[in-house]
């Protein structure tokens, strides 16, 4: 299979699904990228991380949208499109915009099909960019994507692979509800075999990256990445670890995950979401509610502190889960036991 990078994998899905479904139309900030040439065609780097590259060019402006700076616009009206049938891919630029449009999401598209019976679709696809380490700011660079896998009638994505990022987002556009695909920024030069033509891969199916015996390991994102190398570094010791990427938040694959614990006896999970009421801690929850029996040592959380993203380039790094905290986090969890009363 050929190499490619996870920004070509999105652009190459994006292209092959508009070209698949004349339904599907690409909306945001910046996602053509300006009015260059003599043409009259827009067309330029396809915005910020140009990602969207090339689609106005072959597509046009009444199928790939530039809108104006205003979310609340931007998802409001991929709401109301997907209503009158067609299939919206809306950018939101940075997650941490999130704010501006939640009534959008939150009151009304996760909504929509069960207020009216389900007698209506809503096939929204709303791409967002996360994640820090780019020096981006606090206000740029946030992981919230546990706040809206919280929401119900929503479907939530964390690709951490070229590949997955290819099949997910074809799956996400074909999708029938409300979908949010989040990339995090660290990824996108990030390259894989990803294989050409249709790819599609099913929500809720998490993907062993990693088999090991002594500890479980889940990450999400880019976390998945860090969590190989720690994995792969502790097999030179005879450490075997294992780590789960669940791909998807809403759904979650709890029985892949449940599995491994009953395998491994340990857990560490790693989420650069937040330490409170995140995915970290709903992991965890999962294990102590269904595979305690199963544990041999407390469960270990590796997430940044409850504080915000810093802008301080080397407090940033600091902040950020490192491989060096995840080798920790496993090395306590192998050297610990659980104690038992009663």
């Amino acid at each position: 299979m050929p190499i490619k990078s996870f920004r070509d994998a999105i652009n190459e899905t994006l292209k092959q699904e508009m070209r698949r479904d004349s339904r599907v139309i690409v909306m945001g900030e910046d996602v053509v990228g300006g009015m260059g040439g003599s043409s009259g065609v827009a067309e330029a780097a396809g915005g910020t991380f140009g990602v969207t590259a090339g689609l106005a060019a072959e597509f046009g402006r009444r199928r790939v949208i530039d809108t104006p700076i205003t979310e609340s616009a931007i998802i409001g009206a991929a709401g109301g499109a997907a209503l009158t049938g067609l299939r919206p891919v809306a950018e939101l630029m940075f997650i941490d915009f999130i704010g501006v449009c939640l009534d959008q999401i939150l009151n009304q598209q996760a909504k929509f099909r069960y207020m009216f019976g389900g007698k209506c679709s809503v096939p929204v696809t709303i791409r967002t960019l996360m994640g820090a380490g780019l020096g981006a700011g606090p206000q740029h660079s946030q992981s919230l994507h546990a706040i809206l896998t919280s929401i119900p009638g929503i479907k939530v994505v964390l690709p951490s692979n070229a590949a997955d990022a290819k099949g997910l987002l074809a799956t996400a556009i074909r999708d029938d509800d409300p979908v949010i695909f989040c990339e995090h920024k660290f990824l996108y030069g990030e390259s894989c075999e990803v294989p050409d033509g249709e790819y599609l891969i099913p929500f809720g199916k998490a993907n062993v990256t990693r088999r090991g015996s002594h500890v479980t390991v889940v990450a999400f994102s880019r976390m998945v990445l860090l969590a190989n190398k720690v994995a792969d570094k502790l097999a030179k010791e005879g450490i075997s670890v294992e780590v789960i990427d669940p791909r998807t938040t809403s759904p979650l694959d709890r029985d892949s995950i449940l599995e491994s614990i009953e395998k491994t006896g340990r857990l560490v999970v790693v989420d650069e979401g937040g330490p409170l009421c995140g995915m970290a801690s709903e992991i965890a929850s999962l294990a102590a509610c269904h595979a305690l029996s199963a544990l041999k040592a407390p469960v270990q959380k590796v997430t940044p502190p409850h504080t915000p993203v810093p802008a301080t380039p080397h407090l940033e790094q600091d902040w950020v889960p490192s491989p060096e905290k995840i080798e920790l986090a496993i090395r306590t969890t192998l050297d610990q036991k659980l104690a038992r009363t009663g």
